[in-house]
């Protein structure tokens, strides 16, 4: 345990901080996830309903740094393409 109170300060931050980016990133993968639930469902109206939220979601993940850019436009390709393929 800390003894300055600037380091225990940092430490409660910390948990804080952590504790926002699960939530972000369990966000995330429940969005995609509904996603491809649809698609793989065949329900087009779902699936196109649930991918403008998830290409959000991944859009912010990248601009908070949850995520690298190169994995947002994989992922992004990735649900795009599986959604088009139930049409």
């Amino acid at each position: 345990m800390p003894n300055i109170k600037s380091q225990k300060k940092r430490a409660i931050t910390n948990l804080k901080e952590n504790a926002a980016h699960k939530a972000q990133k369990s966000a995330l993968k429940t969005s995609m996830k509904k996603v491809l639930t649809a698609v793989s469902a065949k329900d087009v109206e779902a699936a196109e309903k649930n991918l403008p939220a998830a290409l959000s979601m991944i859009d912010k993940a990248v601009t908070n740094g949850t995520h690298h850019k190169n994995w947002a436009a994989r992922q992004k390709s990735r649900l795009t393409k599986a959604v088009n393929s139930v049409k």
